[in-house]
């Protein structure tokens, strides 16, 4: 019983936790709500992350904040300086749309 406890605690304090740091080069990304004008698309990405841990469902702001972190760590890749998400998250993934725009 008392290990199942310290499990449960130390699921529910990890829930909060974030795994996903910033890649090199991809805090230059730029976030953007909706399709940008005026810009090449170069692609589109699909990322994901854990939602739940031991069946606790994480802070939902937290997942979205992962996700769009894991987007721009991705972009660099594709030669684009901009994402966009094409949807909302739906179990622990999201795909977004990567842009390159002039400045």
């Amino acid at each position: 019983m008392r290990k199942s406890l310290a499990v449960m605690l130390l699921s529910l304090s990890a829930a909060g936790c974030t795994w996903v740091h910033m890649a090199p080069g991809a805090s230059a990304v730029r976030v953007v709500s909706a399709a940008p004008a005026d810009c090449q698309k170069r692609g589109e990405v699909e990322v994901s992350v854990k939602h739940s841990i031991a069946f606790v469902e994480r802070n939902q702001l937290r997942v979205r904040e992962e996700l769009e972190t894991l987007a721009r760590n991705e972009a660099p890749g594709l030669n684009a300086d901009t994402i966009s998400p094409l949807g909302e998250p739906a179990g622990g993934s999201q795909r977004f749309g990567a842009w390159r725009c002039a400045r």
